[in-house]
């Protein structure tokens, strides 16, 4: 009997994966928390402006085992002061099994990062509540528009130091 599959479609070969992740762990690397002008930063005032970034990393760890790296840092101030700074370094470890090669960089950088953000944005709003001020609510993320930003200035980059360099005669 022979295997007819709507669409043409070929049947998945025997032993190939499907593309999977799974969290192994979850953990704070690093957390840190600064009202270095309490209690007078406590007092109503002007908004502050309010400072954001986000950087994310990753690193094997075994044959399909990744650690991603996932920082985020917030610095309110006003013009007088600054109200708080806070800084957050909040990693998986995944084991990411059945995804190409070519496909493995863009899928750490987005999916790993996009599944933990949640619970390092949960714990970046308790520390300010806990701080004395209002929690800090991260609108949520796209990292696949960071990864794209993050690509496209390491094209530059590189670029820019190709240009530099003299050819010889």
């Amino acid at each position: 009997m022979t295997d007819i599959n709507e669409g043409g479609a070929q049947p998945q070969a025997e032993g190939a994966a499907a593309p999977g992740m799974h969290i192994l762990g979850q953990y704070i690397k690093d957390l840190s928390f600064e009202n270095p002008n309490a209690p007078r930063s406590l007092t109503q005032g002007d908004q502050p402006k309010l400072d954001i970034n986000v950087n994310v990393g990753a690193q094997q760890m075994g044959d399909d085992q990744y650690e991603v790296i996932l920082t985020l840092t917030a610095k309110a101030e006003r013009p007088d002061m600054v109200m708080f700074n806070v800084e957050l370094v909040y990693a998986g470890l995944f084991k990411v099994t059945g995804v190409p090669q070519e496909h493995m960089h863009p899928f750490i950088m987005i999916e790993c990062p996009r599944m933990i953000f949640p619970f390092a944005r949960n714990i970046l709003s308790e520390a300010t509540r806990n701080g004395g001020f209002p929690p800090l609510m991260l609108d949520p993320i796209d990292f696949a528009q960071l990864y794209r930003q993050n690509m496209a200035q390491q094209a530059a980059a590189k670029q820019g130091e190709g240009e530099g360099e003299q050819k010889p005669n």
